[in-house]
């Protein structure tokens, strides 16, 4: 028999390093995309297990969080494709541990969560992408098949609309006008 190695081969560390380092980030899009914890872990899983499937498809360390988001943007759409789902709302808040894992969350960040979900796919996706990726314009052009002037006019609508859906709150709570 072979002796056992201490060391972890190449290919197993640079995933190791990669699922340490964008998992959080991955889980954050994933809920924004489904909306449902379970469901965001489920994709964050089988988004891993394709990205360990083809990690020697990855070339450039750089590119690996655009790659994942990719890949999980597919998974999100493989799933809805295969079954639809009957969902019931037992709760109409979204947990604020899924959504924001800093301590700081406040009262303005919830607003702003509701609002974002509030806000169309076609918007949402891509400023999540944005916001909660940290990905350029570029990067999300590439990630959803799109031109670069398109996601650019995705993000303006989706910030506008947000401006529209948090200043309506203002207003109805007595604020601004």
């Amino acid at each position: 028999m072979p002796p056992v190695h201490k060391d972890v081969n190449p290919k197993q560390r640079q995933y190791e390093a990669m699922v340490r380092a964008l998992s959080a980030d991955l889980y954050r899009f994933a809920f924004w995309l489904s909306r449902n914890e379970s469901v965001a872990q489920d994709l964050v899983q089988e988004t891993f297990l394709r990205a360990w499937k083809n990690l020697d498809s990855l070339r450039d360390a750089e590119s690996a969080k655009p790659w994942l988001i990719t890949i999980l943007r597919r998974e999100h759409a493989r799933l809805y494709e295969r079954k639809r789902f009957d969902t019931v709302e037992l709760d109409d808040t979204v947990p604020e541990e899924a959504a924001f894992a800093s301590p700081e969350r406040s009262g303005d960040a919830a607003q702003v969560r509701d609002a974002m979900l509030k806000l169309p796919d076609k918007y949402r996706e891509p400023l999540a992408m944005q916001v909660l990726g940290g990905m350029s314009c570029d990067e999300i052009a590439a990630a959803t098949d799109q031109q670069p002037g398109a996601v650019m006019t995705q993000l303006f609508r989706a910030r506008q609309r947000l401006k529209d859906l948090l200043g309506g709150r203002a207003a109805a709570e007595g604020g601004r006008k």
